[in-house]
């Protein structure tokens, strides 16, 4: 049986979910591999810096900046830890051979950024490298691709792009149609939409709008909800329960509902008729396969590695892109007045990505 490791961390949330429902499709193909999802952070705990310095993990600083909108400055920030990550370079290279070493995988996946060229170099050449892009497109430079002889999979004609820019030689490069996204996603929805939101406590017949930031929230949410007084809202956030709290206790003209963290985020999708958020590719990517067209922010606090995502929906013509929510009512005006036509542009983009990759690993295997 092969062996293969899919390396992940937790931070934001979403390289893990991609390790996940990769896995969980391999299993139900019946494929006779020996999946081991690997978090990177725990190999390299030895060497986290920033736990000697702050007390507290990189992974969750990324994820309480995430909750908390601390994210002005955030390309700044990505500078020292790729300083960082140079100078521990040698160290995490030697940690990472013990590891292969001991467990010897036949095939490693990565699901992570700012790391591929110690992961590369920790194997020496010895089985099959890939890195599977989880972004729209790489942020350079040393964040998804690096100068190196290795495998890569793209989700976008940007990201390919941006690997044959880098020299990686055409039979390197693998094309799938988006962002790897849980199978629930591509389940027909088994509930009657009118009848789940009456129960719910939510007017059958409004037009419904459903805000998500993540599995942390974000302290937009408020002022979002503040700004819509008349829009009926489906709130999720995450595990951020003072936030779910809070909102709870808001007073709007229209009904809105409010749901900590949840693994239905499918279900409370299929009641809403349009998306609001950041513009992280998850989170874009199963609205689109819910056929929910997407209403974000993109400026000077949005992640480095996300700002061409907003571009990507203002190709598509999925979504409206705005530089600040404080013009979040007039957005959802537009939104309401063109539903239609944005939602048959979502529903004509067709990503099947989780199901691609596992045929692309068997080629490599």
């Amino acid at each position: 049986m092969k062996r293969i490791q899919f390396i992940y961390f937790n931070a934001g949330g979403g390289h893990r979910a991609a390790a996940s429902a990769l896995k969980s499709v391999i299993e139900q193909q019946g494929r006779p591999w020996e999946v081991a999802l690997v978090n990177l952070q725990e190999l390299l705990s030895s060497l986290d810096i920033f736990r000697k310095i702050t007390g507290i993990s990189l992974e969750d600083l990324y994820n309480k900046m995430l909750a908390r909108n601390w994210t002005l400055g955030s390309a700044f920030g990505l500078r020292i830890v790729h300083g960082a990550i140079r100078l521990y370079h040698r160290a995490m290279v030697d940690l990472l051979e013990n590891h292969f070493r001991r467990t010897q995988p036949d095939l490693v996946v990565s699901l992570v950024p700012n790391f591929n060229r110690p992961l590369y170099q920790s194997l020496r050449g010895s089985v099959p490298y890939v890195t599977i892009l989880t972004d729209f497109a790489d942020y350079p430079p040393h964040f998804w691709m690096e100068k190196q002889d290795q495998y890569i999979v793209c989700g976008t004609e940007k990201a390919l792009q941006q690997a044959r820019r880098m020299g990686y030689r055409p039979e390197k490069i693998f094309a799938v149609s988006g962002m790897i996204l849980r199978p629930m996603f591509y389940q027909p929805a088994a509930v009657d939409r009118a009848a789940e939101r009456k129960r719910l406590g939510l007017d059958p017949a409004r037009a419904t709008g459903i805000v998500l930031f993540g599995g942390q929230g974000s302290r937009l949410m408020p002022e979002i909800a503040r700004r819509l007084p008349d829009t009926q809202l489906i709130f999720l956030c995450g595990h951020n329960q003072p936030l779910a709290s809070r909102l709870r206790t808001l007073r709007r003209a229209a009904p809105h509902l409010v749901q900590g963290f949840t693994a239905e985020v499918p279900y409370y999708m299929h009641l809403a008729d349009f998306f609001i958020g950041k513009p992280g590719p998850g989170s874009i990517s199963e609205a689109i396969a819910m056929k929910l067209p997407v209403i974000v922010e993109s400026n000077r606090w949005t992640l480095p590695q996300e700002r061409y995502n907003a571009e990507w929906i203002r190709q598509q013509g999925v979504g409206l892109v705005l530089r600040s929510f404080r013009r979040i009512a007039g957005a959802v005006a537009r939104m309401q007045e063109n539903l239609e036509e944005f939602r048959s542009r979502a529903a004509a983009i067709h990503n099947r990505a989780v199901f691609e990759i596992p045929e692309i690993l068997s080629r490599l295997l």
